[in-house]
């Protein structure tokens, strides 16, 4: 089977003997159908995957980078923060990654060994027979009318088109969702975004001196002064940019580690290629800022070295996808309750790193009560077929900046996946599924959806 009506065909268009279009046909083949496809690898995608897998679904998993796990992995991101109801995904991920005690904000979690977790969720997802298209990236997709019918693939092999029943966009980027033409938005209310930033991991730490802080809200001392006001210090005397004031060391499951998240560019798009580079450029000369600050200036830090860094760009924020609800922070600090809640009990803090700035973007971090997701917040608004699941669900700047972390997201994949697996086998679209059947096949399998 292939697509498009004629051969590769082009057609050059010029303005004042400059190209400035390219217009071009090719027969793309068909490698392969499916119940459901899943873009994207990270938290919200193999629990997606997984997920459809096991209600029976025949699943394709597609993953632009080389390794699945997205910043579980290839993002270096650590420790796995925020909480969810019982039962879900999340408890058994953590489970097999060493990490079963991770708290809502990073108390007392620790930070995951990221290479193990490159064979763990490797096995993971293996397990499940499930199709894997690693280092592919979303080019296209496929749809008939309003509804995605597959995606377009460029790869080392060119390009060829999967085909599925239902496609779960867990991008973060909401690649499938922009090019299906669903209602977008990005950033806060003047355009701006959550800067970039990139983890890395540091050994030789001396555990009797050396400090751990979680971030911003930690009140850990060093000496007599707390330790996020020394770094300040160092910021206002010129040991560190501005905008690094804020060291957060996390400890991790092995002795005199750390997990640093600090470096920060601000007024980075990701969805714009042009910037990616120059941003990456900055935040590994910022890592090599950041170990001669530890070397000359922290006590049991002295002999510390950089062992990983992420291999892709830490991103918090990019494109969100407006679905048939919209959530607002206003709702997650109070814990609305939902009737067609699908992820339940979810919390972390609206953290809102400055888009403009150093530090928190909120004079007062809000903190919020355990609060509900509703299915209609991941079914995009205009397309059918199609679900979202992970940092571009359906909600406002403010909150997304709560929902966006791990552990959410890994709730929000399970729960989109089993229910991409029921349309597939029903016949029927997202939209018009029975989500009161959705729940009871959730809490039929242990996970909590009430109280």
């Amino acid at each position: 089977m292939r697509f498009a009506s004629s051969a590769a065909d082009i057609e050059y268009i010029y303005y004042k003997n400059i190209m400035t279009t390219l217009h071009y046909e090719k027969n793309i083949d068909v490698r392969k159908s499916y119940d459901v496809i899943v873009a994207g690898a990270g938290p919200a995608g193999i629990c997606a995957a997984v997920a459809a897998a096991r209600e029976g679904a025949k699943v394709a998993l597609v993953e632009r980078y080389g390794v699945v796990g997205g910043n579980l992995t290839a993002g270096y991101v650590g420790p796995i923060l925020g909480m969810v109801g019982k039962g879900t995904m999340r408890d058994e991920l953590v489970r097999l990654l060493g990490v079963p005690d991770n708290d809502m904000i990073g108390v007392t979690g620790k930070a995951h060994d990221m290479e193990q977790a490159k064979l763990v969720l490797a096995e993971f997802v293996n397990h499940e027979n499930i199709d894997v298209y690693l280092q592919s990236s979303v080019y296209d997709v496929v749809k008939e009318g309003d509804a995605v019918k597959g995606l377009i693939l460029a790869t080392n092999e060119g390009h060829f088109a999967i085909m599925a029943k239902v496609v779960v966009d867990a991008t973060g980027d909401a690649v499938v969702s922009y090019l299906a033409g669903a209602d977008i938005e990005k950033g806060r209310e003047d355009g701006l975004m959550q800067p970039v930033t990139l983890e890395f991991t540091i050994a030789g730490v001396d555990e009797e001196k050396g400090v751990i802080c979680i971030g911003d809200v930690d009140d850990v001392k060093l000496g007599d002064e707390r330790f996020l006001d020394f770094c300040k210090r160092c910021a206002d005397e010129g040991k560190l940019p501005q905008k690094l004031a804020a060291v957060r060391l996390h400890p991790t499951t092995k002795s005199g580690e750390r997990q640093v998240n600090t470096t920060q560019v601000n007024g980075v798009d990701v969805t714009e290629v042009a910037s990616v580079f120059d941003a990456d450029l900055e935040l590994r000369r910022q890592i090599k800022l950041l170990m001669d600050f530890f070397h000359e200036n922290l006590p049991g830090y002295e002999n510390c070295r950089c062992i990983a860094s992420g291999t892709t760009t830490g991103v918090r924020e990019t494109r969100r996808v407006m679905g048939d609800y919209v959530i607002t922070a206003e709702e997650l600090a109070e814990g609305k309750r939902f009737d067609d809640v699908i992820v339940h009990k979810a919390e972390f803090i609206v953290d809102i790193h400055n888009p403009a700035g150093a530090g928190q973007a909120e004079e007062k971090i809000q903190y919020v009560e355990p609060y509900d997701l509703p299915y209609r917040c991941f079914v995009p608004r205009k397309v059918e077929n199609l679900y979202v699941a992970g940092r571009c669900i359906s909600g406002t700047h403010r909150a997304h900046a709560s929902y966006r972390v791990m552990s959410i997201c890994m709730a929000m994949g399970e729960a989109v996946g089993i229910a991409a697996a029921m349309c597939a086998a029903a016949g029927v679209a997202p939209r018009a599924l029975d989500v009161k059947s959705l729940q009871k096949r959730m809490t039929d399998k242990g996970i909590e959806l009430f109280d």
